[in-house]
Order: structure tokens, then C-alpha cells, then sequence
């Protein structure tokens, strides 16, 4: 068999085995989301479907060509034998992906144009191959005679991979803030499901940084940051700590709601920006999530902001269901800390030694520490609110308190120092001052008993 024939033969065994797999997806008995809150139309069951199989059937190593409109899966190219079986290195493997990807993106463009050469009678559909009679099926019902042109549009073929990997370790990494985060929703009076919205954002990432500038599990921008009070800057960016950014997502996702007046568009805003819902809203004429994802093409409202709130109610349903799609998973244990305010700057190392643990602990325990007081070129400033491991306050407090009766005995001996140093400098420089108007006086005195012998 050709090369050729061997790959072509290897995607339909990996179609077939995306099938099954879909199949087995369908039977499963899940818990659906049943929050009114949070409604999901027809129109757009195909996109929440899409994703749920993104968060949890597909792994990292698997490529999904889909169109963005219909959401129909065209293949799914397998490339973790490549890492498991042939052990290739994470770099081949990606080269080998993005130029397999480009080869197929390419194949079935042109599979979409042949069957729009038969749609327009310039080609014969009689006697179509497996792979261009699957695609033909997946637009039965669709009656637009440029259908096939128009899926094969730069802006309609896309590819996906899959998170399965990074879902499953964000659900994993969750549980030590959920508890939390729920409070602080339950305090603001927002639905506490949208606790799981940094799923979508960042798997709970807290190092997660995008390539505009966003940070943290929230992925805010500087800019809006700032606008709800967290500290943006190189020392301290309170966006990547989840407690804090959390307060600041639920007063934004409030006052998306309070400007809106529906939780669909709402989580929507919080992708796409408040203004852009309401442009969307008066476009399209509905405050219907559905109507305006189907019909809404603004010059920003793109795949992600039209997919945002579809791949929330994916992410809240595999979440819900996680032991069916990830088996026993292993949690992380619910953050627990003590919390004080500095009442002088302090180093990290200083902190770490008073509660007798390695400053990576209190590094974790403070994400929102920037690289200088990481590093130790800074301290901790006065004032910030600083958390301890859990039990510790009562030894810190103490350490800290003589700590600081050390440090002031320390500034008290360093001023007096240094004011004796000035008390010598100015005695000494009055001693030159007196030793210079001695010498002047004999020397005035010299001239002018010359100036009488001369004149006498």
C-alpha cells in the first residue's frame, strides 16, 4: 500500500473510532444543567455539544476539522501514537501536527468545492468516494445551492484541539478555590455556577497569561484591573490571585447582568464587553442568546465571543458529570490560610524563616507577588494583606513582633550613629574652620609687619 493510501486508510479508522466514541458520549446518563438561569436554545445545542466533546473526549494530541457555523465535525487526525508508540519529541510531534493539519485542511476544501462543482451541474455526484460521500450527508436538509462554497470559506473551516488534558487538571486544581469563590458569589448575589467560568478563561491556571496581556484564572486586561481596584503592576498584579480576581469577576459579571438583564448575555459581555452585547442586542433585534449568535456578524463578534457562552454551559455540564468523563480524579484539598497586614515592609525569605517553611510556600499562598519581591530585589510592601500557611499567625505574630522591636533598636542605634557621625563632621569642620582663621590671622598679621619695615 502507498503512503498515501496507508494515511488515508489510518483517518478513516480514527473517523470511525471518533464516531464510536460519540456514540458511547451519547448513551451515558448525565446530570444536566437545570438552572433557568442559564437556558440553552435549540440553535445552539450543536455548539454546547461541540464543546463538550473538546473538554472531554479529545485529548491534546488530537485535531478536530470542524465548520464554525454548524459545528459538524468534518475528521479528527489522531497524532498520540506519535508520542506514545513512536516517542517522538513535543516539537516533531507539533511540526508533523501543523503539516498534517495543513494537508488536510487542504484536501477538504477542495472535496467542498467538487461537491459544489455538483451542486452547480459542473461535476457528477454519481460516483462519489466514502470520504466525499460523508461530507454530502452532513449537509442533508441544508437547500442553499452555494452551501458547499460557503462552508469552504476561510471564516467557516476551522480546527480544534482537543483540552481533555488540561480540563480534567483544571477541574483538579478548582477545588482549592471553589468553596471560596462560591462565598464570594454567594455574597454578591451571583449565580455561583459562574465560579466555573475560569474553566472556559484558563483551566485555573493561575500563571495564565494570553497574548494580548490578560492574567490569572479570570484572564482580565490591565485595564479592567484596575477599573475594579486590584493592584496592576510589576510588583504586585492582584489578577492572578484567584481570591481577589474572583471578587472583581463577580462585581463585573453583576453589573454586566444589571446592564443587561439576562445571565446568557451577561457571560457573553464578559468575553465581548457590555457595549458589544448591546450593539449585538439592538443589531439583531432579541435579547436572545440564540437569535444572536445565529444571526449576529459584527466586526468583532467572532468564533470566541460567539462561542462563549456555549463553552460555559459545556464546561459546567462535563464539571458536573467529571467521574463520568475523568474517572476517581485525585482533588486538590480547598485553600486554607492564615491572613495578616504588614505593618512594615518585609521580605519574602524574612517571612518564609519566621513560619519555618521554604518561600515557595508563601509564594503559593500569594500569586499576586510580582518577580521583584519573588526574587528578593523588593520587599513586601507595608499594608498588603498577607496569608500564611494555615497555623502559623500565632509564630509569625511573635517572630515579627521581635522582629520589629530588633529592627526599631536596630534603626534607633543607626541613627544615633549616624547623628554622632554628623556631630563629628561638624566638630571637625569647625576645627578646620578655627585652625583656618588662626593660620589667616598670622598671616595677616606677617603682611602687614612687613609693610611697616618696608615703609620705615
Amino acid at each position: 500500500m502507498s503512503r498515501a493510501g496507508a494515511w488515508v486508510s489510518r483517518v478513516f479508522l480514527v473517523v470511525l473510532w471518533a464516531f464510536a466514541l460519540n456514540v458511547e458520549y451519547a448513551r451515558g446518563e448525565e446530570k444536566e444543567p437545570s438552572h433557568s438561569y442559564f437556558p440553552i436554545p435549540k440553535s445552539i445545542r450543536p455548539q454546547v455539544d461541540f464543546w463538550k466533546k473538546i473538554f472531554a473526549v479529545y485529548s491534546r494530541y488530537q485535531v478536530v476539522i470542524h465548520d464554525t457555523e454548524t459545528m459538524q465535525i468534518y475528521r479528527v487526525l489522531d497524532f498520540r501514537r506519535l508520542r506514545d508508540d513512536e516517542e517522538l519529541d513535543e516539537a516533531t510531534v507539533n511540526q508533523i501536527r501543523q503539516d498534517q493539519t495543513k494537508l488536510e485542511m487542504a484536501q477538504i476544501r477542495s472535496v467542498l468545492t467538487k461537491l459544489q462543482g455538483c451542486v452547480d451541474g459542473l461535476e457528477s455526484c454519481d460516483n462519489l468516494d466514502p470520504e466525499e460521500k460523508k461530507i454530502w450527508n452532513l449537509f442533508k436538509g441544508n437547500t442553499d445551492v452555494d452551501r458547499f462554497r460557503a462552508a469552504a470559506g476561510e471564516d467557516r473551516l476551522r480546527t480544534q484541539t482537543g483540552v481533555r488534558e488540561r480540563f480534567r487538571e483544571g477541574v483538579q486544581n478548582s477545588r482549592r478555590y471553589l468553596k471560596a469563590m462560591e462565598e464570594i458569589f454567594q455574597r454578591e448575589g451571583v449565580p455561583v455556577e459562574l465560579t466555573r467560568l475560569p474553566l472556559v478563561e484558563s483551566s485555573f491556571n493561575l500563571k495564565a497569561t494570553s497574548k494580548v496581556g490578560a492574567a490569572g484564572i479570570w484572564q482580565f486586561m490591565p485595564s479592567t484591573g484596575r477599573l475594579y481596584d486590584m493592584q496592576v503592576s510589576s510588583a504586585i498584579d492582584e489578577r492572578r490571585d484567584p481570591l481577589i480576581a474572583t471578587e472583581a469577576a463577580a462585581r463585573f459579571l453583576k453589573s454586566n447582568y444589571e446592564r443587561l438583564g439576562a445571565w446568557p448575555l451577561a457571560i457573553t459581555a464578559y468575553n465581548h464587553g457590555p457595549g458589544g452585547v448591546a450593539t449585538a442586542i439592538n443589531t439583531v433585534g432579541s435579547r436572545d442568546i440564540g437569535d444572536i449568535v445565529r444571526l449576529y456578524r459584527g466586526k468583532n463578534f467572532g468564533f470566541a465571543s460567539r462561542n462563549f457562552y456555549t463553552e460555559f454551559l459545556a464546561a459546567l455540564d462535563v464539571e458536573r458529570n467529571h467521574k463520568k468523563h475523568f474517572g476517581a480524579l485525585e482533588m486538590d484539598a480547598p485553600l486554607a490560610y492564615d491572613e495578616i497586614s504588614l505593618e512594615s515592609p518585609l521580605s519574602l525569605s524574612r517571612v518564609a524563616e519566621f513560619v519555618g517553611v521554604e518561600s515557595d510556600e508563601i509564594r503559593n499562598l500569594n500569586p499576586a507577588l510580582g518577580s521583584p519581591i519573588r526574587e528578593g530585589s523588593s520587599p513586601i510592601p507595608r499594608g498588603y494583606q498577607l496569608r500564611l500557611p494555615s497555623g502559623t499567625y500565632t509564630t509569625f505574630q511573635q517572630r515579627y513582633s521581635a522582629w520589629q522591636d530588633e529592627e526599631q533598636a536596630r534603626i534607633a542605634a543607626a541613627e544615633r550613629a549616624r547623628q554622632e557621625r554628623v556631630e563629628a563632621a561638624r566638630r571637625a569642620q569647625e576645627e578646620r574652620r578655627a585652625a583656618w582663621r588662626a593660620k589667616r590671622s598670622t598671616l595677616v598679621r606677617a603682611t602687614v609687619s612687613k609693610s611697616r619695615r618696608r615703609g620705615g
